[in-house]
């Protein structure tokens, strides 16, 4: 009786089809232990290391393993391509599921029966030795169907992201902002502030950001909006490049009216802001920096309000970080809070502030010492004591190398914070003095143009008010001249105005100090201003003053008779008055004054009886002889060819 042998089934290749019937023990043995005999080696180790393809076990064929037996094999864990087409084998050999026999010429008496062989779902095999398992089964076409959800996903997220950057572009163009206005951007843009995509929210609010520095409309429709919460709501989570944009946000929109800085304290936005103080990173730091700035800088409520927050003592901190740009905007910060009132400047003196703002004066950042100078000035100026404190921290003669800076801003504020210390007291104004400081300033004043003069002019008027001494050292330090050249070179009247009450705060003292004022030619300038038309009224209004302060206290003649013969009314008495002065006790002043034509210009003036006016005049014409006041009053040459045709002669 023949011996019945059975074939080993075709086994293919679940990938690529190829026939793997002799390579399975192969596969098994040196590829990978666990590989299924259904994976070639072309891709069976890429598949099972990317985790595309899972063990499980199926209960095998009847009569192919013993009871309780479970075959081992790979199904997908995730969606893998589907194998290349092949042609059809042929068809398998009945048995397939059965343990290798004689034909091959092995015995597994010891390893019991052969597991069946498996296939993944969607690989061919023959049906009568293949059972597929149901979990290993997908449904048509599922694959292609997730891939269709996700990609609505994507591209729902793409067109969010960018619109939200297109927005921002257009909004960072003048010419799209009114379309933008029109198309109801604001609205469209708030609920992309609370998208899940971080990007998003950081485009959105730089959009928003850019939108409300434009406009102060749009500003207030992003607030009526409640767009303010929204954008705060989350912020100490944030990535530092969402809060850098917040913070942009917030002062652009702070920066317009005092009402919108209120609606963002009123919002929260203080704390959130604290918060970026404390970050780590430093333009987190310069934002929250800025937009503190911009909402103290409105009034000493809103400031009083920043100092509540907590903010004094971290932006003290900040001015010590090795970034300038931190330092710059730190400093500028506390300058806008030390400007409302005496108690938030000694909040910020609290905080010793001043001690690292005076350390930063050598600093070579032009911007850097423009901002720590106008710190120090405005804690200056509010009084005595905050003033000496500025100045014990040795800022001087440091402070006058800022006057000879190349910056026109650095000489401005340099001469604020000299000014505001000067103008306090006689001892402060001396100490400026001590130090060099008024010969500094006129020569800055001498060097530039423009309202970068106006603080070391009004320095040299303060100075020079307090006493007769540092009257007299604002006059040798050959502080005149440039301010009569203020007088002539300048277009703008407010500069005018204070070289005129600087000139008046000189020449009120004594005599000396009027007539070093006469001799420099300044009262024919000052004359001039007055009676121009087109002078203001402000500017008229210091430059009589002034005339007035240096007329009473001037002697010096020759300075005085030009203006007879062009002063007004109003300043004409001041000058007579003068003449009254001088004349009863200088005989070669009443002969010089007869000469120039003086005593014939007050017999013209036509003053009201019992004035003061009236009292010079009779005071002057009481130096002279009767004929010599009838011969130079008006009129008295036609009484004398009167008295000449009437005359009868004597024969």
């Amino acid at each position: 009786m023949s011996r019945r042998v059975d074939t080993p089934p075709q086994v293919l290749c679940c990938v690529c089809a190829t026939d793997m019937t002799q390579r399975r023990s192969l596969l098994r043995g040196a590829a990978a232990p666990h590989a299924p005999a259904n994976l070639c080696r072309c891709r069976y180790p890429q598949l099972y290391r990317q985790g595309a393809w899972t063990h499980v076990c199926d209960p095998p064929p009847a009569g192919h393993s013993p009871p309780g037996h479970r075959a081992s094999r790979l199904v997908p864990s995730r969606p893998v391509p589907s194998p290349r087409a092949r042609p059809e084998r042929g068809a398998r050999s009945p048995g397939g599921g059965a343990a290798r026999g004689a034909a091959g010429g092995r015995k597994r008496h010891d390893r019991g029966p052969a597991p069946a062989t498996r296939f993944p779902p969607g690989c061919r095999g023959d049906a009568s030795t293949t059972r597929k398992s149901p979990r290993a089964r997908s449904p048509p076409g599922a694959a292609m169907s997730q891939r269709q959800v996700l990609q609505v996903f994507e591209q729902y997220q793409r067109s969010r992201s960018q619109f939200a950057q297109a927005v921002a572009d257009l909004a960072a163009r003048p010419q799209s902002i009114d379309t933008l206005r029109s198309a109801g951007v604001v609205c469209l843009l708030r609920p992309l502030l609370l998208d899940v995509v971080p990007s998003i929210r950081q485009t959105t609010a730089l959009a928003l950001g850019r939108l409300a520095d434009y406009d102060v409309e749009l500003a207030e429709a992003i607030v009526k909006a409640g767009i303010l919460p929204q954008l705060i709501c989350s912020l100490p989570e944030e990535n530092r490049y969402y809060k850098k944009t917040a913070a942009f946000v917030l002062r652009a929109i702070a920066k317009h009216s005092p009402q919108l800085a209120q609606a963002i304290v009123q919002c929260g936005a203080l704390e959130m802001l604290v918060i970026c103080l404390e970050d780590f990173d430093p333009g987190v730091k310069e934002g929250a920096s800025w937009a503190f700035g911009y909402i103290a800088r409105h009034s000493p409520e809103l400031s009083q309000a920043v100092v509540d927050a907590g903010a004094v003592p971290l932006l003290v901190l900040c001015i010590q970080e090795p970034e300038i740009a931190v330092k710059r905007i730190a400093a500028s910060t506390l300058s806008d809070i030390s400007k409302h009132s005496p108690e938030l400047a000694q909040t910020v003196v609290d905080a010793r502030a001043i001690a690292y703002l005076a350390q930063m004066i050598p600093n070579p950042d032009a911007k850097l010492k423009r901002q720590v100078l106008s710190a120090l000035s405005q804690i200056a100026k509010h009084s005595v004591d905050l003033a000496e404190l500025v100045v014990e921290a040795e800022i001087f003669p440091v402070v006058l190398t800022c006057l000879k800076d190349s910056d026109e801003y650095v000489k401005k504020n340099g001469a604020t914070l000299i000014r505001e210390i000067a103008k306090h007291t006689p001892e402060l104004s001396q100490l400026v003095v001590n130090s060099g400081g008024v010969a500094a300033v006129v020569d800055c004043i001498g060097s530039c143009r423009g309202t970068v003069r106006l603080p070391g002019i009004m320095t040299l008027g303060y100075v020079a008010a307090h006493s007769e001494d540092l009257s007299m050292a604002v006059i040798v330090s050959k502080g005149i001249p440039p301010l009569c050249a203020c007088l002539i070179e300048e277009h703008e009247d407010h500069i005018k105005a204070a070289a005129a009450w600087a000139l008046g705060q000189i020449g009120r003292h004594t005599a000396e100090h009027a007539r070093h004022v006469a001799v420099a030619n300044a009262l024919p300038t000052l004359l001039d201003i007055f009676v121009d038309t087109q002078s203001s009224e402000d500017l008229k209004t210091k430059t009589k003053k002034a005339l007035k302060n240096i007329l009473q206290k001037c002697t010096y003649l020759p300075a005085l008779e030009p203006l007879l013969h062009e002063a007004p009314p109003s300043i004409m008495k001041h000058i007579i008055g003068q003449f009254s002065k001088v004349l009863p006790h200088d005989s070669k002043a009443r002969r010089l004054f007869v000469t120039t034509g003086g005593l014939k210009k007050v017999q013209e003036i036509q003053a009201e009886p019992g004035s003061l006016l009236q009292e010079y005049i009779n005071t002057i014409n009481n130096c002279y002889p009767e004929e010599i006041v009838r011969y130079y009053t008006p009129g008295y040459s036609e009484i004398l060819l009167e008295r000449v045709e009437n005359y009868q002669p004597v024969l």
